[in-house]
């Protein structure tokens, strides 16, 4: 995809994305990751998962005719390991066309609940993964004449919300170094954009929302009147993944239910 554009596979439901033959290196292989995987192998692209839980990658499902991703079992927190993950897929699947970028943990506690330790491994986590893999990522793709970068950020990067210190400070660094990068490769075709979820069911959230109230309370605040759905999220990170959204770069799409319109 280095010249924007791929081949189309005949006769499938995805196949004006344009995404057949596609090489993709997915972080994160759990909840929205997970359903992007899938999404990515429905659509005709050469998929390769990295997470540091080997279970989630065995669990990931296959595509149509069985057709699975590669599989990395890595901590992208390790210093060097998104370099080494993006070396690894390139030579895998012989080139780079797509990165997405799924990692991330939270922990809801007020600001002056956190040690530095604390803080840091979340955006350690969060946005340090994603500045080594997107670096590497870019460096590859520029050299190569195109690609595109995709990150996972959140209406949290965004909105004040309270008990998000950390979470939230990651998520607009990332979305501020996204622009960033997307200024400087946007002259080599390399596009990069993120896709900012609203409240989606996730392992992530799972436990929160579990808790007494919650789930109601963050309906109540969704114009749309629901929570929103991993597969939910796929369609807009396919289409910024496509050779469809070429000259869209440093773009933050809100996927949330109308959330940040109140």
């Amino acid at each position: 995809m280095a010249d924007g554009t791929t081949q189309a596979a005949p006769g499938t439901g995805t196949a004006w994305l344009g995404l057949h033959g596609a090489r993709v290196l997915v972080l994160g292989a759990g909840g929205i990751g997970a359903e992007c995987a899938r999404g990515y192998l429905d659509a005709g692209a050469v998929v390769t998962a990295v997470d540091r839980d080997r279970d989630r990658l065995d669990a990931l499902e296959p595509g149509p005719g069985g057709t699975k991703p590669h599989t990395i079992a890595a901590d992208l927190t390790e210093e060097g390991a998104g370099a080494a993950v993006v070396a690894q897929a390139i030579e895998t699947m012989g080139g780079l066309d797509v990165l997405l970028h799924c990692v991330g943990i939270n922990d809801r506690r007020p600001v002056l609940d956190f040690t530095e330790a604390e803080w840091e491994r979340i955006l350690r986590t969060n946005l340090f993964t994603a500045f080594g893999a997107a670096q590497a990522a870019g460096r590859h793709m520029v050299d190569a004449g195109g690609g595109r970068i995709v990150f996972l950020s959140s209406v949290s990067g965004h909105l004040a919300h309270q008990k998000h210190g950390p979470y939230a400070a990651s998520k607009g660094g990332m979305n501020q170094m996204m622009r960033v990068m997307a200024a400087e490769w946007a002259r080599h075709g390399v596009t990069v954009n993120a896709i900012a979820p609203g409240y989606v069911e996730t392992p992530l959230t799972a436990e929160y929302l579990a808790r007494p109230g919650v789930r109601e309370d963050l309906v109540r605040l969704v114009p749309a009147g629901r929570l929103g759905t991993p597969a939910e999220v796929v369609g807009p990170i396919l289409f910024l993944s496509s050779p469809h959204a070429a000259f869209m770069t440093g773009h933050v799409m809100y996927v949330d239910g109308g959330r940040t319109l109140v």
